[in-house]
């Protein structure tokens, strides 16, 4: 037999569990609700430990059983809201707008109206259909803004949109004004050392010397193309036609002492010129752009700085070009004569390499 009894006659607590008592030993019942139910029967001495064991163990599977749809609810949901995407919003049903046109806004206009004056101030139809260009005068290299010689006496001829031609002429040696008609054959004699002409057509280039005619230094090519693409004329005749461009009107600055109305053009390679007009008189005093080295990646600065404009044939021509390098003058040209529309020969920008300069020349 056993002796049930409950701890809250010994505790005096009214809310302690009861506690059974078998074969003289107390079997303490510290489980809480609900498995503290299954010891709340009573058996006898020999089954006690099984019907204990048995009723805990019933009590428990079915707390199992209960618990096991919640847990497949819950798996379900949480599956659902982790496993699945996130439904897709459906496509409008009418017309795509298309993208707004930077070049309608009223800074675009306005940027657009700068370089249609600037157009007119350098001669209007004139200047836009010049078919080519031929000048002569005396050109400087600088080194930190100085002059390393006393200039080099020089013509350029200019078949646009991508042809021209320059002659260095005697290095120095020659003080008389040369004629804008002809061609400087440069002689394969030494004596005519001093004597280089440089040809460009399309994306060659070419420098003829005494010594034959070689393929332009690469890096030295890259440079002209370069320029050649963010010059004035490029600007004013092919990147305002693009209708990929932006043109932005930067405000006013000061440039050598004058005041000008800057506009920014970009096209669609996040390539970009700027462009500064004279207040009063429009017309172009300056030409800048950026790039980025590939070799050390840092970003260089070259502009162009025109002056002393002239009319030639009614088309207002600068006479004086300074080319700047990162704020250092590199390049200074003074113009003595120039003149438009020339009767060019075809063969003016014809080269044909016959010397390589990597190669020691023959001996005679």
């Amino acid at each position: 037999m056993i002796e049930y009894i409950t701890s809250r006659h010994e505790s005096g607590s009214s809310n302690a569990p009861d506690i059974p008592v078998l074969a003289g030993k107390r079997y303490l019942h510290t489980t809480t609700q609900p498995f503290g139910n299954c010891f709340n029967r009573r058996v006898d001495d020999k089954t006690r430990p099984r019907q204990l064991k048995w009723g805990c163990t019933l009590l428990t599977e079915k707390i199992e059983m209960n618990r096991f749809p919640a847990i497949v609810l819950f798996s379900t949901l949480a599956y659902g809201q982790l496993g699945s995407a996130p439904p897709v919003p459906a496509a409008p049903s009418g017309p795509v707008a298309p993208a707004p046109n930077l070049n309608n806004l009223e800074n675009a206009t306005k940027a657009r109206a700068l370089l249609d004056q600037a157009i007119q101030a350098l001669g209007g139809d004139a200047y836009l259909n010049a078919q080519n260009k031929g000048e002569e005068g005396r050109v400087y290299s600088l080194h930190h803004g100085e002059s390393r010689s006393v200039g080099v006496q020089y013509r350029m001829f200019t078949r646009y949109p991508d042809q021209d031609r320059l002659e260095l002429i005697g290095r120095g040696n020659v003080v008389v004004p040369l004629p804008l008609v002809g061609i400087i054959v440069v002689s394969h004699e030494k004596k005519n050392k001093n004597d280089i002409v440089v040809v460009h057509n399309g994306g060659k280039g070419y420098e003829i010397t005494y010594k034959g005619t070689a393929p332009e230094d690469p890096v030295e090519l890259a440079a002209y193309l370069r320029r050649h693409q963010h010059s004035l004329h490029t600007v004013l005749q092919k990147w305002i036609h693009d209708p990929k461009v932006a043109l932005f009107y930067d405000g006013t600055a000061i440039i050598d002492g004058k005041g000008t109305d800057q506009v920014t053009l970009v096209n669609g390679q996040n390539d970009s010129v700027t462009v500064n007009m004279d207040t009063y008189s429009h017309l172009p005093v300056k030409t800048s752009f950026t790039w980025r080295d590939p070799d050390d990646k840092q970003k260089n600065v070259e502009d162009e700085v025109y002056d002393n404009y002239k009319l030639v044939q009614g088309i207002n021509t600068p006479h004086s070009i300074t080319r700047n390098f990162n704020g250092e003058m590199t390049h200074q040209r003074f113009i003595n004569t120039s003149q438009y529309n020339l009767p060019l020969s075809e063969t003016l920008f014809d080269a044909t390499v016959d010397y390589d300069p990597m190669k020691p020349m023959k001996k005679k």
